[in-house]
């Protein structure tokens, strides 16, 4: 995709109406999915409904400021690169972030949206690729999975599983193996960083066959943690 498939010369309806909450916007390699590697813009909403244990974005809670859908859109297109991925927080709690989505995937953008599953996904534009969080119960918040969603997703989308413990490992092998987890896209499990080693949660997943692609958070080990990675 050239820089000049990444713009769009129709306005776009009622953008410039749509707000939204952002707490920032950044140029970074994506840390996870199978997307892990690329250069992508990634927009960070402000709010979430959930407080897991584990959470590393807790700077994105409350600070932001507000923006237009178009207004977005402008700040994305000054990176020049066709990868974004819209993540908070928890974006879908803002009703706007539909629009941002649709609008992106409008003007050309390969759009991936990190959600934690428990926002319905059901009005997200079919073209974004979703990477749902399932949440295990070390994070303390497994109780607002909303496992319709799991109907919402298609081969090219991703659930994901953070494991901090072996509890949370062998909840999540039940999840695959009851829901068939496997057959609906590629699941992903992600060690909690710092607090399960990468290589224990290695060893659990080849003993047991796991039918699943281990991640770590590429952007941490680079970066460590914070804003702007």
């Amino acid at each position: 995709m050239t820089a000049s498939t990444l713009t769009t010369t129709q306005p776009l309806p009622d953008l410039n109406a749509a707000q939204l909450r952002v707490n920032e916007i950044f140029l970074s390699l994506q840390g996870e999915s199978i997307k892990a590697g690329l250069p992508t813009v990634f927009i960070r909403l402000t709010g979430c409904p959930l407080r897991c244990h584990y959470c590393d974005t807790e700077y994105a809670f409350h600070d932001g400021d507000k923006h237009s859908v178009a207004g977005v859109i402008d700040q994305v297109r000054d990176y020049r690169t066709p990868h974004v991925c819209v993540t908070g927080g928890e974006p879908l709690a803002q009703r706007a972030c539909l629009s941002l989505l649709t609008a992106l995937c409008d003007a050309g953008y390969q759009v991936s949206l990190e959600t934690s599953g428990a926002m319905d996904i059901a009005a997200v534009d079919t073209r974004v690729m979703k990477v749902l969080d399932l949440k295990t119960p070390a994070s303390g918040e497994s109780d607002r999975n909303l496992y319709g969603n799991l109907e919402q997703l298609g081969a090219s989308d991703q659930i994901k599983f953070v494991i901090c413990d072996r509890g949370d490992y062998d909840w999540a092998r039940e999840q695959i193996a009851g829901r068939c987890l496997d057959r609906i896209c590629q699941v992903l499990l992600s060690p909690s960083h710092e607090q399960l080693s990468p290589r224990v949660l290695a060893d659990w997943i080849l003993a047991d066959r796991l039918p699943v692609r281990l991640q770590l958070q590429l952007h941490k080990y680079l970066w460590g943690d914070g804003p702007g990675h």
